[in-house]
């Protein structure tokens, strides 16, 4: 039987994996697609799955009462979706909406936070690739934040 284990460890984000650490995550993998206009997931619900987004487009948005929604970032083939499931409270914390058909690897989050509790080498090797990540999202919002909010001179 075929596993996703080739096609993970060919990603970037896990590029140099242990591979007893790509077993492990391969485990928790599957694949999945969704349409264009298709929310992936809604800020505020239980964050329990991490995406790597093999083609298609994703657009991080923010719903400000009384105002459409913003675009934070959106996010591309080859990256990353979502690390909310490895930080508690495990909650999303915008929407994500697919801009364009979508296909991608869905590794369950609750099977990885389990194997990261079992394997503290696992969870810190994921979360040292995880905090870039996390640094550029922050970034991003920040930026698109000052553009909206910013006061005009």
């Amino acid at each position: 039987m075929e596993t996703l284990e080739p096609i993970l460890s060919k990603h970037p984000f896990f590029k140099g994996l242990d591979k007893a650490y790509m077993e492990l995550v391969t485990g928790c993998a599957k694949n999945v697609r969704f349409d264009a206009g298709q929310f992936i997931f809604r800020q505020h619900e239980a964050a329990d799955v991490f995406y790597i987004i093999r083609q298609g487009k994703v657009a991080l948005e923010l719903s400000p009462p009384g105002r459409p929604p913003v675009t934070l970032e959106t996010v591309n083939e080859e990256e990353i979706l979502g690390w909310a499931w490895l930080v508690p409270p495990y909650h999303w914390h915008c929407d994500a909406q697919a801009v364009e058909l979508t296909r991608a690897i869905a590794l369950d989050g609750k099977c990885l936070r389990n194997k990261c509790m079992e394997d503290h080498d696992l969870g810190f090797e994921l979360l040292n690739r995880l905090l870039p990540v996390i640094g550029k999202r922050m970034e991003a919002t920040q930026l698109q934040l000052m553009d909206v909010y910013g006061t005009k001179a």
